[in-house]
């Protein structure tokens, strides 16, 4: 790291348009340009993406990163990331612009000091494209933009981003990670590379990748601070929507078995907001369906084996959720020196293929869960085995 202040780090591929247009916003900032740099991992190597970055060497330093890999978001940013040298990375997409004064007020009300904290900034115009089909879009002047941008100034930014609403505010205390987004984020290069806090390639397609990314640098120590005076305007673009959400549920599965806890379990299954409101229950729920154990530590959780030379998994086995074992009795089912895999989840969401195991069951502590949640778990259960067995209905105690 040198005496760059900041290092902007883009993941780009075909998006001519939109990184021209967000290249030019770049161009226009009052931090002197010798103070900072914007490094482009492109997947890809044409003349056309060259010629763009061309056009605008003469008012800032792009440093670009090429590679022909197959298109992966996380790996075009870490690419990026390897090569940048300011004291604060900030990520960006491609898709946005971003004000004039950007730099200069990210870096002056939250990096002067060298503060250690992770800077997630508003997407405005986001919220109402993100679930919808785009087949086409409307390619206008980087002018256009900038007169947005001048009235956002002067407007009163603090709900157009849903993230920042009243109505997000619990969830958004309680779990401020599920709310990054690497469209616009900021953090100290260095605590980057002290927490090895790269984004995971594992992630390969739309989904939650920023979500994890932002949970790692939490675990880090580094607090996540929504800055609403921190914002860029989003930039149409063609969006797949039914690919979108075939490609979600195939990340989101990756990040529950990467990071197997009850919070994500409920926000796969019922969203961020209502995982909020219902948390505290399903606690309750869970330890009285788990059973006393005076001394012992016990959980609802899944166990997957052998079980009469079938690939089975048990769903509401009780477990030791420190050890990560099961109790005795649920042990005794399996198949002798059957190997077991043990995952501290309840059933709401499952990090496991349709179908994928042989025989999935259901055991007596479900049960006794609310119908809500019981049902909840019973359709993840039937979704994960090629034959469901479920215990009668005790209903809650």
């Amino acid at each position: 790291m040198g005496d760059l202040k900041v290092s902007v780090v883009i993941p780009y591929k075909q998006r001519l348009d939109n990184l021209r247009l967000s290249l030019s916003a770049l161009a226009e900032q009052t931090m002197d340009s010798s103070e900072f740099e914007v490094v482009i991992g492109a997947m890809e190597y044409t003349h056309e993406y060259l010629s763009v970055c061309h056009e605008f060497l003469d008012r800032i330093t792009v440093v670009s990163v090429l590679t022909t890999d197959a298109w992966n978001a996380q790996r075009a940013r870490n690419l990026a990331i390897q090569q940048a040298s300011g004291q604060v990375l900030v990520v960006l997409d491609v898709d946005m612009v971003v004000p004039a004064d950007f730099l200069e007020t990210l870096y002056r009300r939250y990096f002067l000091h060298g503060q250690n904290q992770c800077v997630v900034g508003q997407m405005i115009g986001y919220d109402e494209v993100y679930t919808e089909q785009v087949d086409t879009v409307e390619v206008r002047p980087y002018d256009h933009y900038r007169a947005v941008l001048a009235e956002l100034r002067a407007a009163n930014r603090g709900g157009l981003d849903s993230r920042w609403s009243k109505e997000y505010a619990s969830a958004r205390d309680r779990f401020p990670w599920a709310f990054a987004r690497t469209a616009l984020m900021a953090l100290p290069l260095r605590t980057v590379h002290q927490h090895g806090l790269l984004l995971d390639e594992g992630f390969d397609g739309w989904g939650p990748e920023d979500q994890e990314w932002g949970f790692r640098i939490a675990l880090s120590g580094t607090p996540l601070v929504l800055a609403d005076d921190i914002y860029a305007v989003h930039l149409p673009h063609a969006r797949d929507q039914q690919a979108n959400d075939r490609e979600a549920k195939l990340s989101n599965r990756y990040y529950l078995g990467k990071w197997p806890r009850l919070d994500l379990e409920l926000a796969i299954a019922f969203g961020w907001l209502e995982t909020d409101r219902c948390i505290d229950d399903v606690r309750r729920q869970l330890a009285v369906a788990a059973g006393p154990a005076p001394g012992r530590s016990r959980s609802l959780g899944t166990v997957r084996g052998l079980l009469e030379g079938r690939d089975t998994l048990l769903v509401g086995a009780v477990i030791d959720p420190e050890t990560r074992t099961p109790v005795p009795d649920v042990n005794a089912l399996f198949d002798p020196r059957a190997t077991l895999s043990v995952l501290p989840l309840a059933g709401f969401s499952l990090p496991y293929p349709d179908d994928d195991v042989d025989v999935c069951r259901v055991l007596p502590p479900i049960s006794r869960l609310g119908e809500r949640f019981r049902d909840a778990v019973i359709r993840e259960a039937e979704r994960v085995g090629q034959t469901l067995s479920t215990p009668p209905d005790e209903g809650p105690r």
